[in-house]
């Protein structure tokens, strides 16, 4: 089971932004490999922070992970969020800002060249009530950016491959030593040598290429997922950036989303209710089959356990709740009407809810309990 994120840096899920970052820098900086060379350990454990710090220095990031916890990241095929997707360069090039500098070196201003990251792609999917009940596998086309065929790249001659620049300055206390991301690679440690005519200014062409994407079940409108590299690529040694899936809902015919849960509006006519009748129902997954008691009334609410949407969570699933409509009627012949005026002061027509009958407001307020 995952550790908690908020556990893993020490902090409460009240912190905020700067007491988030704080912690992140004491533990990284605890666990860091420059400081536990060999140290597996302590290699995993600068990895679990970087992926919360990730995660909750995100404030759409930190929201979905405190509704949904680790289930709004991982999902079931792959997407980020996972450190066991993440690797030394993808930490040093996403959080480098945080130790201002060279992430990497601890007193020599040291690290050597860092691993570029390309940008994100975003996408939109579209996905059907169905889709989102039963989780499914997406296919799409994307167009990314990749280094062309035939680039080559040389040493950077402004930092000579290190990435970084050394400058010393006289102060009061003697010549001080510091180093900055080198300006003309960016501190990748190369630069563009030759590229084909087809290549932008930085070896780069586009391509379409198709991703499969496994959304899992109980995803929710405008919720994003991230697949890990399949965004861009960057010029040289570089990670590619991410691919960010916005999740849309499209609107279900007959069936209402509330939550995980499923409403659907039965109208049936008065024959119907005064003598009972079986019905087929609209559900996510085909027809459900219920039976109606002689004398239902109008604004009854049946509960179907367990039709609804399932949780993202994994912790069951949401109901299904047939609101139940008499349908009266707004013409009648003759003899209806005749039939219904006779009927006027037959006690068997005349109102009578019993104590066990629930006003409309409570069974409003069942059901959103």
């Amino acid at each position: 089971m995952k550790k908690d994120f908020y556990e893993i840096l020490g902090i409460s899920k009240n912190a905020d932004a700067a007491e988030i970052k704080k912690a992140y820098r004491k533990s990284a900086l605890k666990y860091h490999p420059d400081k536990n060379p060999g140290d597996k350990e302590a290699e995993e454990n600068f990895k679990l922070a970087a992926e919360a710090y990730e995660v909750l220095s995100d404030p759409q990031k930190k929201a979905k992970y405190d509704q949904y916890g680790h289930q709004a990241f991982d999902g079931s095929g792959g997407f980020g969020g996972g450190h066991g997707g993440m690797n030394m360069d993808d930490i040093f090039s996403q959080f480098g800002d945080i130790f201002g500098g060279g992430f990497g070196g601890f007193g020599g201003g040291g690290g050597g060249p860092r691993r570029a990251k390309g940008s994100n792609l975003r996408i939109k999917v579209k996905l059907t009530l169905e889709e989102i009940a039963n989780g499914v596998e997406k296919k799409v086309k994307v167009k990314r950016k990749v280094q062309a065929k035939g680039v080559t790249y040389k040493t950077c001659t402004t930092c000579n491959g290190q990435g970084q620049v050394m400058r010393v300055t006289n102060t009061i206390l003697g010549r001080m030593q510091s180093a900055s991301t080198c300006p003309t690679c960016g501190g990748s440690g190369q630069i563009l040598d030759k590229r084909p005519s087809e290549a932008d200014a930085q070896g780069m062409v586009q391509e379409d290429e198709t991703v499969s994407i496994k959304i899992p079940a109980g995803v929710t409108d405008g919720m994003q997922l991230k697949v890990s590299n399949k965004g861009n690529d960057a010029p040289g040694n570089s990670i590619p950036g991410d691919l960010i899936v916005a999740i849309e809902e499209v609107e279900h015919e007959f069936l209402k989303r509330e939550g995980e849960n499923i409403h659907f509006d039965l109208y049936i006519s008065f024959p119907e209710a005064v003598l009972g009748v079986s019905k087929d129902i609209e559900a996510i997954n085909g027809k459900v089959r219920i039976k109606l008691e002689e004398g239902i009334q109008s604004g009854k609410i049946l509960r179907l356990k367990g039709k609804g949407i399932p949780s993202l969570n994994g912790y069951g699933s949401g109901d299904l709740l047939v609101h139940v409509n008499v349908w009266t009627p707004k013409t009648l012949n003759k003899e209806q009407k005749q039939f219904f005026e006779n009927a006027l002061n037959d006690e068997h027509f005349i109102p009578s809810p019993e104590k066990s009958e629930k006003s409309f407001f409570e069974k409003v307020k069942d059901m959103f309990s």
